[in-house]
């Protein structure tokens, strides 16, 4: 996946460059592809990110399996974070990959994650769900903090097996 990425990055940069130097454009119009790519670099590098391992910001899935999480609490003027791998639910069964997910840190969530570690680390299976918290109507995108969910983490329910 990645050498399509830098395939397209240097010949990007091939056709940048052959066009500053071998085009008649206005000096104003160089810069501005100039100004252009670069903020097309900035935007890539961060569309990258997310696909390269780094937690994504995105909402946690509706259903998931919850697999391990990191605490990092707010501490000077650095803001806390809470980081969470889970396995998404589809079709009543786990996705084949996990997904790491970067939360904002709340003393709510930061409890409810360690109660859930620790059934974990006993052999106890959590699922998870996460809802958009109930908030007034209206354009979500107008309202400032609207994409905030409400997780709940619950003991995973024992298999059914058929009787003989």
């Amino acid at each position: 996946m990645t050498l399509p990425i830098i395939l397209s990055f240097a010949a990007l940069l091939l056709l940048c460059l052959l066009s500053l130097l071998q085009s008649r454009w206005p000096v104003w119009l160089r810069g501005l592809l100039v100004v252009g790519v670069s903020c097309f670099y900035f935007y890539a590098e961060g569309a990258i990110h997310t696909l390269w391992g780094w937690p994504s910001g995105d909402p946690l899935p509706e259903r998931f399996v919850l697999l391990a999480a990191v605490i990092e609490e707010p501490a000077g003027k650095r803001d806390g974070a809470l980081y969470v791998w889970v396995n998404a639910v589809e079709d009543g069964r786990p996705a084949a990959q996990p997904r790491a997910y970067q939360l904002p840190y709340s003393k709510d969530l930061h409890a409810l994650l360690n109660e859930g570690l620790k059934k974990v680390r006993n052999g106890i299976a959590q699922l998870g769900t996460a809802e958009p918290k109930a908030g007034r109507k209206g354009l979500a995108r107008l309202r400032p903090g609207s994409d905030e969910q409400q997780v709940k983490l619950r003991d995973m329910p024992l298999p059914q097996l058929p009787e003989k």
